[in-house]
């Protein structure tokens, strides 16, 4: 299927209502083929973001595919300066390379910056954000008539963050101790396609592709890759304590250990919390259920990867550590992408403040 002609676009674009005057904005999403960028898309679509024009832009092997947008299809464009033009909010979406290469020319024409790659949390001026840790602790953050670009928080560091907060609502916590157990999706397509084809070639007796982790991990579970893949697990676990120690001010910091998965889709967290007193199962649940917050209540609805797909929440069930009177153990279980989208949609809910009525042009 071949791109749209400039004159088709040209008059899709012109039969855009004017945004002066009204609370319509019109967005990019870079790296709008990739695992984020298409839950974005979703998540803005779900959320009725007031977008009156949403832009689908790519690297070139991505070019002229079709990408529905609610009851639309729209075409992926390629990334250049001019796609920038007239939007009020750039979700960068795509890999860090990518992200460093284009993000200035968004700035330089006014758009305000969304980064769900990371790639700009050095930035002079950028801050990470959690939406969700914000109304927790009530640190809502004021709106800036010119931002920075805005890093949305790992949602590892998110979930870790919401459960010690609302823990300590039940027991001053005194140790906490956590695994990560990070999915094949983190690292994009590329990680999940090695995945799958790690696991029929095994199936099959044939040779393990290994050009992004570098070792197996069908089938297995590593704390490092190997030495020639560009990806670190030590990387990982220093950006959520980073992002961690950003949005959850006072509450207890975690011992933090991430491994990689044979899973696909989803994080799991194994977290163990050691309180001041003896706390109560029923006690801890009522502390940490409420918004983005779901405590099994059975040992039937134990959360699992699969259970959490497509969700906005964090599934989490309690057991008592039988050895410790004051210790409990947490598992839960997220989306991964999703939260990843809802947090960098909400992040830009939050800066239409500084763009009371679109980009006036």
């Amino acid at each position: 299927m071949t791109p749209p002609s400039k004159t088709a676009l040209s008059k899709s674009a012109s039969a855009k209502a004017d945004l002066r005057g009204t609370n319509l904005y019109r967005v990019a999403i870079v790296g709008a083929a990739s695992l984020k960028g298409k839950e974005i898309a979703e998540v803005l679509r779900e959320r009725n973001f007031p977008a009156v024009d949403v832009r689908l832009l790519d690297d070139d092997e991505s070019l002229g595919q079709l990408e529905a947008l609610g009851d639309e299809m729209n075409f992926i464009q390629s990334i250049r300066s001019e796609q920038f033009e007239r939007v009020d909010f750039a979700f960068f979406a795509s890999d860090p390379r990518s992200t460093h290469k284009n993000w200035k020319a968004a700035r330089d024409l006014g758009d305000t910056i969304v980064d769900l790659s990371f790639a700009l949390e050095g930035e002079p001026g950028a801050s990470v954000r959690s939406p969700w840790i914000e109304r927790q602790t009530g640190n809502i953050v004021e709106p800036q008539l010119q931002p920075g670009p805005v890093v949305i928080a790992h949602p590892a560091a998110t979930v870790l963050a919401l459960l010690a907060l609302r823990s300590e609502k039940a027991g001053k916590i005194q140790r906490m101790v956590a695994t990560v157990f990070e999915p094949a999706s983190e690292n994009g397509q590329k990680g999940m396609d090695e995945l799958h084809e790690q696991t029929v070639n095994l199936l099959s007796f044939q040779e393990l592709p290994k050009n992004v982790f570098d070792i197996q991990v069908a089938f297995n579970m590593v704390a490092r890759y190997g030495q020639r893949s560009e990806l670190a697990l030590e990387s990982v676990s220093q950006r959520i304590r980073k992002h961690y120690r950003h949005i959850a001010g006072d509450a207890a910091e975690p011992a933090l250990q991430v491994l990689q998965t044979p899973v696909f889709h989803g994080h799991g967290f194994s977290v163990y919390l050691e309180t001041d007193k003896p706390v109560g199962i029923a006690e801890l649940s009522q502390a940490l259920s409420g918004e983005h917050v779901v405590v099994s209540g059975s040992p039937e609805d134990m959360p699992t990867s699969v259970s959490a797909a497509g969700q906005g929440d964090i599934l989490v069930s309690i057991t008592s550590d039988l050895n410790h009177k004051n210790g409990v153990w947490l598992w839960a279980t997220t989306d991964n992408l999703r939260m990843a989208a809802l947090t960098a949609v909400e992040c830009a809910e939050t800066l239409t403040a500084s763009r009371p009525r679109g980009q006036i042009q």
